[in-house]
């Protein structure tokens, strides 16, 4: 079976880092979860140290500062290509991607590049979130899709597996986006690289623990990126 390696980026989430590593073990004997924590001054860290001495399943990545989402990703992913993985898989920490879904995402990755664990597949499939977020994020998949003309339903969502291959093709390491833009950077480059892409539906829950990260530097980034996106393209830049 390919070397699998879940990456999650954390900050301040020692209540769900103990709770949530244990059910991605779980899931299959060959999946691993790479840590990747900015410094968060809760003591995950501390925690993810803790559960790599129980496991040698489970490695950590210190970062000295929070830098934000797309950097923690490159750092991840890049670590844990290191690391010898053929499949990497993208999730948040909080549960609001469910580790029972990991198995799904392996499957589909054997005739796929990319799977993508999407929202808005098959209608909404939101636990937990006002009316408001509801409307802010599904129109922000909208406007994401038409400026950028990417055939996906869920641009902003993080939860994915990608092959070793698609990773290396489509230059992981050149994505400038910071916030969750780097997820819409992510699926662009995808597609501009030819990469065989399948969504797979799954039920976002909102966190239980902890607070969102969410913030209106984040969607302001989400908003200019795909105009950036398709200018930078159309230049040969990208």
């Amino acid at each position: 079976m390919p070397r699998t390696i879940v990456v999650l980026p954390t900050y301040n989430e020692a209540e769900n880092l103990p709770l949530i590593v244990p059910e991605i073990l779980d899931q299959s004997s060959e999946v691993e979860v790479l840590v990747v924590d900015d410094a968060s001054p809760d003591g995950t860290g501390k925690i993810a140290d803790q559960l790599a001495e129980g496991s040698s399943r489970v490695h950590v990545l210190h970062r000295s500062r929070k830098q934000g989402l797309g950097p923690a990703y490159r750092a991840g992913i890049a670590c844990a290509l290191d690391r010898g993985a053929d499949r990497i898989i993208q999730m948040d920490a909080d549960f609001s991607h469910p580790p029972d879904a990991i198995p799904a995402l392996l499957e589909a990755s054997e005739d796929h590049d990319v799977v993508l664990g999407s929202r808005y597949l098959d209608g909404i499939t939101v636990v937990n979130w006002s009316i408001q977020r509801i409307l802010f994020s599904y129109l922000g998949n909208q406007y994401a899709k038409r400026v950028t003309g990417v055939p996906i339903s869920d641009m902003t969502g993080g939860f994915r597996c990608v092959r070793r291959e698609m990773l290396e093709k489509m230059g992981f390491e050149r994505i400038k986006a910071n916030g969750y833009a780097f997820q819409i950077e992510m699926n662009y480059r995808f597609v501009q690289h030819g990469a065989r892409i399948q969504e797979i539906p799954f039920f976002f829950l909102d966190r239980k623990r902890g607070e969102s990260k969410l913030s209106w530097r984040i969607g302001f980034e989400a908003l200019w990126i795909v105009w950036w996106l398709r200018i930078a393209d159309a230049l040969g830049r990208l």
